[in-house]
């Protein structure tokens, strides 16, 4: 971000604007801070008087103030948090320069949302005064990764700090349950509408007209109260020869009246002014400097040569002429939204004509693109070339200097353009077809891809050397789509023939090449390939800053982890793919938040396991034509069965089922067939099961079924086979082999050889201990659980657990089936039912269980360490615990569960 850009953007209303005090509203406000609520929000329509009655409580508040004065552009994550911290700073509280300029800073690496957040509320904590944070016009970032990271944000809200938001509809955030907790105030339309009383102060002290009792009453029941149009009425009522004719005539709905009004208030405005207004009306935001360049003439002069543009900028300021200073220095301004709506109208008639009126607004486009351009302003340079409709200028904008804009998260502006341009100018151009069908790869559309590169080859001229990047680029592109079909042949071509042709500084399209080469790999078993593959693409794509590939590849490395049983690296590399995807992450990301639900579960973090399914589900669906969602839909079964929800687990199935026949994903039919049998295992359809089994050729599950049916003699001709193949093959899924092992040592326990059972429940718990798996064993139920607590007795488990962690982790396991087992399961009791009476939100099973541990007085760690869940996951439930029993510390939540009969 260039240092031009505003840093606080903090709204300084102008005395005018206080000039009705509302004592009604500030003094609900004043409520709000003094019951410690943590949320004050202003929900009403344009033009209501939300800053202005914001400006007048926060002139008597004696806590400091940081007011963010948002606007659409501030709808990524990153420029928003750095909106955030900057204003933070500007009242005292000391935020990290590395922080700060981490955001800033143009590194593939962002820190996480919510990282960013708790450090920031440390600072906040640290600060002795209380603070307030004022987010305005927060319905102009229309962002659901802002609306979930101010709902985090919310949720561990210190005590000292207060959030006031205005915005023209309700943010989308928890109210209704910060409503039932007390912790929400609120103001509406209704609330902001100017009584009687209230509009005649407003017409005859601040606006300086005098008018009758009944013609301010005429006014106020024309506008109800609305204080935008009661402005835009004394505006056009100064110095109108006939003010109660003009009120008589005030009627028609509230666009018409605005349109009309805004036309009255031009007309009266000196024609510098007016030109003025009308050509930087183009601009999202002004400054001197930039509205200087826009207006000058083709012979280098100025329609306002005499006055320069920051001046002009004050003067429109000073006059109320609709217009908003975003910092302190005034250096940098914006219009009111439906005003500048209005300029641009009127803009787009000038000259004689339609025609001439377009080539207007088109020209001014183009010097803005410029001026955006010569200030390292790409993004904004582009959408005004795209505005300006030159194509050429645009394109090559887009392309970025060897980093095209897609690449630097720009997908959406650049796909909007693409789509938008008619086949003859893509057709002239077909490195643009080549583009475009990179930018629809990014953000799932898979169906238009092929299309666009066959479009580019049929346009590339015939026998011309600067086609060779286009080519190039064509094969990286079609290599990356056999990607999300699985298809190693074809991938294996593809990127070969892109690098075969490659220039060796071509970075971008190299480290695209070299992680398709990397799954290509890895379907094909040669795992060790596969990572030297994504170690290269992580390497080169984080020296470019290719943030698309060092996540793929990274991805790919955490998939190979977890083949390996690394489950807790595996976590780490998927949680840092999830960072270098961003807010809002693209569809790809889906698989790190499936890998992160997979491990989840082996940990027994039921919860955090669906967290991310759904996660992974809701990016999946972005996708088109991938199994991704598929894949999803059977792992969110899967943890329906192992919840007991069996026959939603089956219907589940059955509808990835028909979607996988329907789409041709072929390759995961045995993945739900597998989950299938386990669904009719537990529903006593063992014939149905096996026959299932026997159709996809899945042998485990065969081996499964004849267990379940007593035949542990027909289950292990079948299983001990399958594990000698595995152990056989150096690249054999080591996660697939515990599974056999885990299988095979049932078999032999229910066969009667206890001896050979328990040695091979010794080397699959010593093969599973360094991942950390829990649900592997206990999924499998009672037999599983006997037959570790006899090979827990026995001479072999002693031996293979010859160590402190060994032993450790078999307690772990066989605790883990206590707490798991059916006698663990929920019972009604007249504790839970006082609880359900008593409390707006009931408190889980396991955060009664948290709470019995912290009433014995167990430490946090102590309390992880019980029960095998990580730390962070204790304070959470913590957190939770004392706001559902309306506790600030841990005596306080033990008394209230006492009261209630919970302990």
């Amino acid at each position: 971000m260039s240092t031009t850009i505003v840093s606080t953007k903090l709204y300084i209303p102008s005395p005018r604007s206080q000039a009705v005090l509302r004592p009604r509203l500030i003094e609900r406000l004043n409520e709000g801070l003094r019951l410690h609520r943590k949320l004050t929000t202003i929900s009403a329509s344009a033009g209501s008087g939300k800053t202005t009655l914001l400006s007048q409580w926060i002139g008597g508040c004696p806590q400091p103030v940081a007011w963010l004065s948002l606007e659409k552009e501030d709808r990524e994550p990153s420029r928003f948090l750095a909106y955030l911290l900057a204003a933070l700073q500007s009242i005292g509280v000391d935020i990290e320069e590395r922080m700060v300029s981490t955001l800033h800073s143009p590194s593939p690496h962002p820190l996480p949302i919510e990282a960013i957040i708790m450090a920031m509320l440390n600072h906040i904590t640290a600060k002795p005064d209380g603070v307030i944070l004022v987010l305005d016009d927060y319905h102009v970032l229309d962002s659901k990764p802002i609306d979930r990271a101010l709902g985090f944000l919310i949720e561990h809200m210190p005590p000292q700090m207060h959030m006031v938001i205005a915005s023209r509809k309700d943010p989308d955030l928890p109210l209704a349950r910060l409503r039932a907790r007390n912790q929400l105030t609120e103001v509406r339309t209704q609330d902001l509408r100017f009584t009687s009383m209230e509009n005649s102060e407003f017409m005859c002290h601040v606006m300086g007209l005098d008018l009758s009792g009944e013609d301010a009453a005429l006014i106020a029941s024309r506008t109800e109260g609305w204080i935008a149009g009661l402005q835009l009425a004394a505006l056009s009522l100064q110095g109108h020869p006939d003010a109660a004719g003009f009120i008589r005539s005030f009627s028609g709905s509230h666009r018409n009246v605005l349109d009309y009004l805004i036309e009255e208030v031009l007309q009266q405005q000196p024609e510098s002014v007016l030109d003025f207004l009308l050509r930087t009306s183009i601009l999202d935001r002004l400054c001197g400097s930039l509205c200087e360049y826009v207006l000058q003439r083709e012979d280098g002069g100025s329609p306002m040569a005499a006055v320069s543009g920051q001046e002009t900028l004050e003067y429109l300021e000073r006059a109320n002429l609709f217009i908003v200073p975003l910092d302190n220095e005034r250096r940098w301004y914006r219009y009111h939204h439906l005003f500048s709506d209005a300029l641009r109208q009127r803009l787009a008639r000038k000259g004689n004509d339609a025609a001439d009126g377009k080539r207007i607004v088109e020209k001014l486009h183009r010097r803005a693109s410029d001026w955006h351009e010569r200030h390292d302003f790409g993004l904004e340079a582009f959408q005004h070339a795209v505005a300006a409709q030159d194509v050429d200028r645009a394109a090559r904008l887009m392309e970025g200097e060897g980093m095209p804009l897609i690449f630097r998260g720009a997908i959406h502006p650049v796909l909007n353009w693409l789509d938008s341009l008619p086949k003859a100018e893509l057709d002239a151009r077909p490195a643009l077809y080549v583009m475009h069908a990179s930018a629809l790869l990014m953000v799932g559309q898979m169906n238009g891809v092929e299309r666009k590169l066959q479009a580019a080859e049929v346009h590339l001229p015939a026998e011309d050397d600067g086609n060779m990047r286009d080519l190039i680029d064509i094969a990286s592109i079609r290599a990356t789509l056999a990607v999300s079909k699985h298809q190693p042949e074809v991938i294996m071509t593809e990127s070969q023939r892109a690098l075969e042709y490659l220039s060796p500084h071509n970075l971008p399209v190299r480290t695209a090449s070299m992680w398709t080469l990397g799954y290509a790999y890895q379907l094909r078993g040669d795992r060790a390939a596969a990572g030297r593959a994504y170690e290269e693409a992580v390497a080169i794509s984080q020296k470019i800053g290719h943030f698309m590939i060092a996540m793929m590849a990274t991805l790919g490395i955490g998939l190979l982890q977890e083949a390996d049983n690394q489950l807790y690296a595996a976590a780490v590399t998927y949680r840092r793919v999830l960072e270098l995807a961003g807010d809002p992450p693209p569809p790809a990301a889906c698989e790190a938040h499936l890998g992160l639900a997979r491990i989840c579960r082996e940990w027994n973090d039921l919860d955090a396991a669906e967290r991310h399914g759904l996660k992974a589900l809701q990016l999946a669906a972005q996708f088109e034509q991938t199994d991704r969602a598929v894949a999803c839909e059977v792992f969110l079964a899967r943890l329906k069965l192992l919840r007991g929800e069996v026959s939603e687990a089956a219907a589940m199935l059955a509808k990835a089922d028909r979607l996988a026949r329907q789409q041709q994903f072929m390759s995961q039919l045995p993945f739900i067939a597998e989950a299938q049998v386990l669904v009719l295992l537990q529903q006593g359809n063992f014939n149905e099961a096996s026959q299932l089994a026997q159709e996809h050729g899945l042998r485990l599950s065969q081996a499964r079924v004849l267990l379940a049916k007593g035949d542990a003699g027909a289950a292990l001709p079948i299983i001990e086979p399958l594990l000698a193949q595995m152990e056989a093959k150096e690249w054999a899924d080591e996660h697939e082999q515990l599974k056999v092992m885990v299988v095979l040592a049932l078999a032999l326990h229910a066969q009667g050889d206890k001896l050979k059972a328990a040695r091979m429940a010794a080397n699959a718990v010593a093969k599973a201990e360094p991942g950390g798996f829990i649900r592997l064993f206990i999924d499998e139920g009672l037999p599983m659980q006997e037959l570790l607590r006899a090979a827990a007795a026995s001479q072999p488990i002693r031996e293979a657990a010859g160590t402190q962690p060994m032993h450790d982790y078999l307690k772990k396991l066989l605790h883990a089936f206590e707490i798991d087992g059916p006698e663990s399961a929920d019972k009604s009791s007249p504790s839970q039912l006082q609880l359900a009476e008593s409390l707006i939100e009931p408190l889980t099973r396991r955060e009664l269980e948290v709470l019995r541990l912290i009433a014995q007085g167990l430490s946090n760690r102590q309390i992880s360490e019980k029960l095998f869940v990580a730390l962070s996951t204790v304070k959470g439930h913590n957190r939770i615990i004392f706001d559902k029993l309306q506790a600030t510390r841990r005596t306080e939540a033990v008394a209230r569960a006492r009261e209630l009969g919970l302990l």
